[in-house]
């Protein structure tokens, strides 16, 4: 058990040092994360019966159901179901493109990275179609540098402000067209061939904003090997740069995806 558990920090403090610029500081971190000293911030939404979906006519998919309880009604032991791709979860490479990694196919260090955080919140909010643009990416690396190698960047569109309202979430109109923002093509082509990005995130349904209707960005960062994070929560409570991440999938053996737990470790 003490080699197993030695190993386990040995394999973290490697992980934290990918793609890190000054291991000191990153050794300092990892003391602290341990210690109980460090800020972690949760970037998960609770699962729910309430939590948003993707409209369909048969209604929320998630089911959570009791088997035995205690006194209280408290759950001793439950079952629950639920798409793959609900809530807080992992797009796996192999969701848009065939022939590539599955959810438990992904490796260990391809779920440690730095975040990098880009803040469009103003302009989603005069405009929900918004698509994050790569002029948008090189502004934020005007002010903070160039995007580290390993990076998971992050999009804060301020749309998961409206979780706990499902019908401003989806923003979904008499069409049954949604409304929401997301990466653009250019963008995503950026990241792909010109950076070297572990993944990226989004704080509501998809990577493609709400009007899309053929999921190009998916394409793109599936077809490269790389995975997304949807519906992420708090990324407003993260510095642009210097927090470091840490996303844990639910391990299904041929998984396009998963729900995830997603920790950041604040610098």
């Amino acid at each position: 058990m003490m080699k197993m558990r030695t190993l386990f920090f040995t394999t973290v403090v490697c992980l934290f040092s990918i793609g890190c610029t000054n291991s000191g500081n990153e050794n300092d971190r990892f003391a602290r994360l341990f210690s109980g000293e460090a800020r972690v911030i949760d970037l998960t939404h609770s699962l729910n019966s309430s939590s948003p979906y993707w409209p369909s006519p048969d209604g929320n998919p998630f089911k959570h159901e009791i088997i035995a309880a205690h006194p209280s009604g408290a759950a001793i032991l439950a079952a629950y179901s639920t798409p793959e791709h609900f809530g807080t979860h992992m797009d796996a490479p192999i969701h848009s493109a065939d022939g590539q990694a599955t959810v438990d196919q992904l490796q260990a260090a391809d779920l440690f990275g730095p975040a990098a955080v880009v803040d469009i919140s103003a302009k989603c909010e005069s405009e929900p179609d918004y698509l994050l643009s790569k002029n948008d990416l090189l502004e934020w690396e005007e002010q903070y540098g160039k995007l580290p190698d390993g990076a998971i960047v992050l999009m804060y569109s301020g749309w998961s402000k409206k979780w706990t309202d499902y019908e401003a979430y989806k923003n979904q109109e008499e069409m049954n067209r949604m409304h929401f923002p997301g990466f653009s093509a250019e963008a995503a082509h950026f990241l792909v061939n010109e950076r070297n990005i572990r993944g990226i995130g989004i704080d509501n349904f998809s990577i493609d904003y709400g009007l899309s209707t053929d999921f190009a960005v998916h394409k793109i960062f599936n077809g490269a090997g790389k995975y997304h994070l949807e519906n992420v929560a708090n990324v407003h409570l993260l510095p642009a740069t210097g927090a470091y991440l840490i996303v844990a999938p639910i391990k299904i053996e041929g998984g396009s995806g998963g729900q995830v737990r997603i920790f950041a470790v604040l610098p």
